[in-house]
């Protein structure tokens, strides 16, 4: 019996396939027959359900890097997949203007180096309140005078950013961009928010966040990690905080925020640790620390040649704590600023396993102000509730005449 079928003949493969090619004609294809807009159009022809997508838009001051070609490729398989299932995409490229990476580019290329200059400029001309369109236009940046500099380095990258991406595969609309300096879209955020605070979904609180002392601002974690120096050095110091059932013995804690102490308002421990009260034969002072951080005020301990006899001669054993013991203990406080506060639950031991004992003392300082952890550790242990303002020991104020920052009044 004769097959009605015709046998698939597969196409022969050349005997080299050059995939970068093939990729490219692929895109000149969909470029050629405005393969992404054409799908759009008989998406909306069919009146296919709306899918929407939300997708952050990155900063045209720079370049795409691998974590932008990552996280993109990602997004364009998901609005593809809602694509190719029957739904209205609306994909459309954006540009991130607002914040520090864009005044930091101005600031490099103006020497600036303080805030005090941007207000003696003038904020009008820093930011730049000619029109929008000039921000986009193909002039050249350095003809630009400083106060247009602001909003036309905004779109200082998109053509190389259009390039990458095309290049990559990637369906978007550069086109009909939108940029985020656009009172359209400032707008649109604005009633957002109007909406969900009308709505009782908006509520006061207290993050603890990177701040420049050079702005005078608060900074995000991309925006501080913008200017991040590992080879600085920190200081570190080793404080003592008498307990007041006994005077004579202190926790000894370590810090490399010595300028947090003023607002220290408790020290954590970890409940599995164990801990020594010693007596220290060189001083005779009593402290309380953690066993396995002895070397953290003997260095000795750290070298070739040290042997556990010799432990006999540097410091006795008063006392052995578990963490779990230490918690609710108390102390003087380095300094007393609050202590005139009502109601008061401060200058405790508290516990948390986010303490450890790869450096320090084992007993951690917390200044809940300035830590992201010791503002955490402190609302679970009650020692301060969420969403009210937290005692800060100093303020900082910014000089008129120059960029140096001063510790001046107490405040809360």
């Amino acid at each position: 019996m004769t097959s009605p079928y015709t046998p698939y003949a597969s196409p022969a493969l050349p005997g080299s396939l050059n995939f970068a090619k093939e990729e490219e004609k692929i895109a000149k294809l969909w470029d050629v027959s405005n393969t992404f807009h054409l799908q759009n159009e008989l998406s909306a022809s069919r009146a296919d359900p709306e899918f929407t997508f939300y997708d952050g838009p990155p900063f045209a001051t720079g370049l795409p890097h691998y974590g932008h070609i990552l996280a993109g490729t990602i997004k364009d398989t998901v609005t593809r997949y809602a694509a190719m299932t029957g739904h209205q995409v609306e994909r459309r490229a954006g540009w991130d203007c607002h914040g520090l990476p864009v005044e930091y580019e101005i600031d490099q290329k103006l020497k600036i180096t303080h805030r005090q200059q941007v207000l003696d400029m003038g904020i009008e001309n820093y930011n730049n309140e000619v029109s929008f369109w000039l921000a986009f236009r193909p002039i050249p940046t350095h003809s630009l005078p400083p106060p247009f500099q602001c909003r036309s380095i905004v779109s200082r990258y998109t053509k190389e950013w259009k390039t990458t991406v095309t290049r990559l595969g990637r369906w978007i609309d550069f086109e009909n961009d939108y940029k985020t300096l656009q009172p359209t879209f400032m707008e649109s955020v604005w009633w957002v928010f109007k909406t969900i605070f009308e709505k009782g979904l908006v509520y006061q609180g207290y993050k603890v966040m990177p701040f420049s002392t050079t702005c005078g601002t608060p900074l995000s974690n991309f925006e501080a990690g913008l200017n991040y120096k590992e080879d600085t050095k920190d200081p570190a110091v080793v404080a003592a905080l008498p307990l007041l059932e006994d005077p004579d013995t202190a926790f000894i804690v370590w810090t490399t925020t010595p300028w947090t102490l003023p607002s220290n308002l408790a020290v954590c421990v970890n409940e599995n640790f164990t801990y020594l009260q010693i007596k220290v034969l060189a001083t005779g002072k009593q402290y309380i620390m953690a066993e396995s951080r002895l070397s953290q005020i003997f260095p000795e301990m750290n070298t070739k040649k040290w042997k556990k006899e010799m432990a006999k001669t540097l410091y006795e054993v008063q006392k052995t704590f578990t963490g779990k013991e230490l918690v609710g203990k108390k102390y003087e406080p380095l300094f007393g600023y609050f202590k005139g506060d009502v109601g008061n639950s401060y200058w405790r031991v508290l516990s948390d396993p986010y303490v450890s004992d790869d450096a320090g003392t084992g007993i951690v300082h917390q200044a809940p102000a300035f830590g992201e952890d010791d503002y955490r550790v402190c609302i679970a242990h009650e020692l301060i509730k969420k969403g009210e303002e937290v005692s800060v020991s100093v303020s900082v104020s910014v000089s008129v005449a120059a960029a140096d920052q001063f510790f001046t009044t107490n405040i809360t």
